[in-house]
Order: structure tokens, then C-alpha cells, then sequence
């Protein structure tokens, strides 16, 4: 790996010729792979895992994994049993078990491809809502399945900007920002990163930072807590936004207990800020910063929530037949556009509402079916979901079958089974639908979720 003589000149200063010395050799050793199991699929036994696993120790569900497993072919990961997720980053954990102790509502604003937003829905208090945005156009998408496949109903998946979220004022309990930075902690596993590296590009990054901070603060309520995370190692993107945010808005940077044994570095300033670094030659992990900072008390201006007006005229009724597809299903608001069933947990609806009328909203609550003709088909969210109620006959798929219809192969279910609509399951998990039709089975897997590749290794390392 050659370093920019520019970013070795900074880095040597920073850290001292013996530090960065250790940083330099971490540099060229391979990258860990970690993960995070999903605690309401709970089929993942760490123990017994086929694939060795280590406890992240600063992450509940976090694992080092010996050796890297074939997620492409591991039907468990499609399920949303776990997401592969850089270790460091999930040190966000440490944060909402310190200072989140009631339901709130929290944003992630730039939350693709959706590893923190996956973990801070996981780790919510009950009776919270998450709202998961992304900027970028050709990210949202991958956003929109992780959390899908995550399975949480209280999630709304929006596409903004932050200067967009303006109107909303003083919403948010938690906003987290893992703001867009110049990526040196990922230099380890990503060459692009190190050819794209530049001062100039480092300018950009702290003034974008402070733009978005800028922007997004307004809707942060009194006393509500920022979360500013970056996978970089300059001060100019760390310590230094840290400094500008308590000192332009009265910030007040807050402490999270950490074990000495997790090797993460404070503050290299020397401002003495109670701030996180992750750095590769003292922790197992990618480069990584992070602080929490709460917002001053005082009066602030919040939207008013009131139910909006229904619009006059006939609107599609909701098949009755779906009801019974989610659990308690009087505590959901139910809609219908013709073709889309969703329902949204009827505790978010005039705040969901007040999103719509500002932000684009790619998503909230589960979508449960879709209207075809004369027909119901139930939706692959519906499958992923943790709200969805037994309500249909399920078929135990093997490891073959289980890759066929993740591919969206035909499937040949077993002459007993069922006919109408079928929840294929592996190893007792969800992994959509299926319409049995006797002879065969039309197999109903989002198209552009589907395995592409015909290549199966001979040996998948699966959990």
C-alpha cells in the first residue's frame, strides 16, 4: 500500500514516530471481518456457528469472524438473520445504552447502506421510531432492503437532504450523523479511498461536515443528544467538528464509559474532548471516530402534530382478508392506493404524515401485500417482517432449495403441501412466499434481490 506522502507527514506528527510506525505495519495486515446478529432472528447459534466467532467486546451480538463466511450463499443472511458490519462502528451501542433509556425518536441521516440504522433499531428502547435517510439517489435503494430484511415496523426509509429535514424543527430525540468524510480508516480495505485522497479533499469534507451539522441542528429537540461519527483519522474532520459544534451551538460533549481493555485512543487534539478513536494498531477494527454531544435546554420551537384531513372522494378500501397477516392488527393504520396495502403502527401516523408533507418517503411500517386484480399477493417485507402473524403454512426448504429460491428458481414443494400462498422457511426462518399451485410452486422473491451468480462453491462457510 503506498500512502500519500502528504497523509504520512500529517498522520507521523500526529501520532509520534513510534506510533505511527505500530499504525503504518497494522496498515498492511489483512482486514477483520465482523458481524452483528439480528436478536429477533435469533437462529444463530455463536457457539456452534460453522465459521469460528469472536465477541465484539463493545458490541451485544458483535462477532469477529475467523474466517470470511459466503454471504452470497448463506440463506440466513438473505433472511436478515445478521448484517456484516465494520467492528468499530458498532461501538454506537455504547452510546444509547449510556444516555437512551426511554422511547424516542431518532434519525440515522446518512444511513446507507444501513449498518447503523440496522444496530440502533436492534438497540431502541420499545415504543421508539427510527427514521432512516439517505442523500445519494443510487444508495437508497440498499437502504431500503437491509431494513427490509432487518424486519423492525418502526421505521420510516426517507431520501433527503439535510437542509430538507428544515421544516420538521424540533422533532428529533437522537440524530445520528455518520456525515460523508475522507475515508483514511478504510484505507485498509479499500484502495479507492487511498488514491482519492487528497488535503484539498479533506477542505471539502470538514466544511461539508459543517454544513450538514449546520442544517440538520434546528431538529434536534432541547436536551437531545447528536451523535457525530467519521471512519477518518485528521483532527480537521474530528476533534476540530467537535470543537466548532460545542462551541457555535453550546454543545455539551458527553463521556461513555469504555473498558481500557478495548484499546480505543481519546482525544490527540489536545483539547482534552471526550471523544472515541478507533485506531488500527490498538483496536481490532477499521478506522473509526466518534462523540456524543447534547443539546443545550431551552425553548425551542416544535412542529405541531395533528391529524391530517382525509381527502374527500372514495379511496380503495383495504382488503379485509389482510388483517389477520400482522399481529394485533387494530394497532396498525391500515391504506390502500389500488395496489399497495401497508400499515403503519397507528402511534406514528401524524408524524409519518408530517414527513410526507416534506420529505420523500421511500417507505413506513410494513408494505403487506399488493392488489392484483381480484387477487392479494402477499409482500416479500411481509415475510421479513417480525410483526407478520402465523397466518399462512410454511415449507421447510434444505440447503439446495433454499439457494434455488433465493436464485428465483422454480420450486418443486413436497406433494402434501399446501396450495395458495406459502412461507418457505430455512432452518425455521422466514425467506418469503411462494404461490404452491400443486405441480409446482411460482416462486414470488423480489427479482433484484436475487442471487445472480450460478457459481456454488463447494464448500459454503455459512453460519
Amino acid at each position: 500500500m503506498k500512502l500519500p506522502e502528504t497523509f504520512v507527514t500529517y498522520t507521523r506528527a500526529l501520532l509520534g514516530d513510534e506510533g505511527y510506525a505500530a499504525f503504518e505495519a497494522a496498515l498492511l495486515r489483512e482486514p477483520l471481518t465482523s458481524l452483528r446478529l439480528n436478536p429477533e432472528k435469533t437462529v444463530v447459534d455463536a457457539a456452534s456457528s460453522a465459521v469460528r466467532l469472536r465477541p465484539v467486546p463493545w458490541a451485544s451480538g458483535g462477532y469477529y469472524a475467523d474466517e470470511r463466511p459466503t454471504f452470497t450463499f448463506d440463506p440466513l443472511f438473505h433472511a436478515g438473520c445478521y448484517y456484516v458490519q465494520e467492528a468499530s462502528s458498532m461501538f454506537v451501542e455504547q452510546v444509547l445504552r449510556r444516555y437512551v433509556d426511554r422511547p424516542v425518536v431518532a434519525l440515522d441521516l446518512c444511513a446507507a447502506p444501513g449498518g447503523k440504522s440496522t444496530h440502533v433499531r436492534s438497540l431502541l428502547p420499545e415504543g421508539s421510531l427510527l427514521v432512516s435517510n439517505e442523500v445519494m439517489r443510487s444508495r437508497i435503494g440498499v437502504l431500503a432492503e437491509n431494513l427490509v430484511k432487518w424486519g423492525h415496523p418502526d421505521v420510516v426509509v426517507t431520501h433527503a437532504d439535510p437542509a430538507e429535514f428544515a421544516p420538521l424543527k424540533a422533532t428529533f430525540d437522537v440524530i445520528l450523523t455518520d456525515v460523508p468524510c475522507s475515508g483514511e480508516g478504510m484505507f485498509r480495505k479499500d484502495a479507492v479511498a487511498v488514491d482519492e485522497w487528497s488535503t484539498d479533499n479533506v477542505a471539502l469534507c470538514w466544511q461539508r461536515q459543517r454544513r450538514i451539522l449546520t442544517d440538520i441542528w434546528p431538529c434536534l429537540k432541547p436536551g437531545g443528544l447528536i451523535i457525530y461519527s467519521t471512519c477518518t483519522y485528521n483532527i480537521y474532520e474530528d476533534e476540530d467538528n467537535v470543537a466548532w459544534l460545542r462551541d457555535t451551538f453550546g454543545a455539551e460533549p458527553l463521556a461513555v464509559p469504555v473498558s481500557p481493555d478495548w484499546g480505543i485512543t481519546g482525544d490527540l487534539s489536545g483539547r482534552g474532548l471526550p471523544v472515541y478513536r478507533f485506531l488500527p494498531h490498538h483496536t481490532a477494527g477499521e478506522g473509526f471516530f466518534l462523540a456524543v454531544l447534547r443539546k443545550p435546554d431551552g425553548e425551542e420551537e416544535q412542529v405541531s402534530l395533528r391529524r391530517k384531513k382525509e381527502r374527500k372522494g372514495k379511496t380503495p378500501a383495504v382488503p379485509t382478508g389482510c388483517r389477520a397477516w400482522l399481529r394485533e392488527p387494530d394497532a396498525w393504520e391500515w391504506t390502500c392506493d389500488g395496489e399497495q396495502v401497508a400499515a403503519l403502527p397507528r402511534s406514528w401516523k401524524e408524524l409519518v404524515d408530517l414527513l410526507r408533507q416534506h420529505l420523500r418517503v421511500i417507505s413506513a411500517g410494513v408494505r403487506v401485500g399488493e392488489v392484483k386484480g381480484k387477487d392479494l399477493v402477499p409482500s416479500h417485507a411481509l415475510a421479513m417482517s417480525t410483526a407478520r402473524a402465523d397466518a399462512f403454512p410454511t415449507c421447510e426448504l434444505d440447503y439446495a432449495q433454499a439457494i434455488a429460491y433465493l436464485r428465483k428458481e422454480a420450486l418443486q414443494l413436497p406433494p402434501d403441501a399446501s396450495r395458495g400462498y406459502v412461507l418457505v422457511t430455512y432452518r425455521g426462518i422466514p425467506l418469503g412466499f411462494v404461490k404452491s399451485l400443486g405441480s409446482r410452486a411460482n416462486n414470488l422473491y423480489p427479482a433484484e434481490w436475487r442471487i445472480r451468480s450460478t457459481y456454488l462453491p463447494d464448500t459454503a462457510k455459512c453460519l
